[in-house]
């Protein structure tokens, strides 16, 4: 396997990804963006809106394709480098069960922590004043999510000679738990939700944005293991 082609592969693999992500984000997202809208519109009192620079049906239409795309192309190229450097370094793991863990890791990394401390939000909800701190925010636990999973991975291959597998992974995790709680606690917090903001559109605009990372991490695990262990074989 060449590093060009396990290039490729991740990037492909993440645009089929990325397709599967925008049907979950059209299906469960696009509603409760829109419902988030009016919500924002209807507490604007008379002070009017400035117009559109991109019209709402482009936003998620063109806009959108476009946007999770990239996204799909970017995360599957930095996918297919991670698996790179894990492949062989874990245990007796062949290639599909290493892109598995690897997309598990990512998915943990890049999604799970950050979305614990600072979930996605719709429209109408944070200060729009604050859009520059709140995104910094966001990106800085992105860094501590993939700083803490690589300080696991690292822990737990050390402990694994001593104490075995089991046991090294169940003392890496609680670790894992530990450092991360405490660095939540020292962090600020998120923006207020406004008052009378619908709950369930917040919690459906949520699980949408939770469940297009998971579909997109799913299939870079899943298929480009496949695609790989089939390469291998060959």
């Amino acid at each position: 396997m060449t590093m060009r082609a396990l290039l490729v592969r991740g990037m492909l693999v993440g645009i089929a990804g990325a397709a599967l992500a925008l049907v979950v984000a059209w299906i469960y997202g696009e509603p409760q963006v829109g419902a988030a809208i009016s919500f924002e519109e209807a507490h604007a009192g008379h002070a009017g809106h400035e117009p559109e620079v991109v019209s709402r049906a482009v936003q998620k239409s063109a806009g959108l394709i476009t946007a999770v795309g990239f996204y799909g192309v970017a995360i599957g190229g930095i996918f297919a480098i991670a698996f790179a450097f894990a492949y062989g370094r874990l245990g007796a793991l062949h290639a599909r069960a290493t892109a598995a863990l690897v997309a598990l890791l990512g998915f943990a990394a890049v999604e799970g922590v950050p979305f614990l401390k600072y979930p996605a939000t719709p429209p109408a909800v944070g200060n729009p004043d604050t859009i520059g701190s709140r995104t910094a925010l966001y990106f800085g636990m992105v860094a501590i999510g993939i700083a803490t999973v690589v300080g696991a991975v690292i822990v737990c291959r050390r402990l694994v000679p001593r104490f075995g597998t089991w046991n090294a992974v169940t003392l890496s995790a609680v670790a894992f738990a530990l450092v991360n709680a405490v660095l939540f606690q020292v962090t600020p917090k998120p923006d207020a939700i406004p008052e009378h903001f619908p709950a369930e559109t917040l919690w459906d605009f949520r699980i949408a944005s939770l469940g297009m990372q998971a579909v997109l991490w799913a299939t870079l695990g899943l298929l480009f293991g496949w695609l790989t262990e089939r390469s291998v074989r060959k």
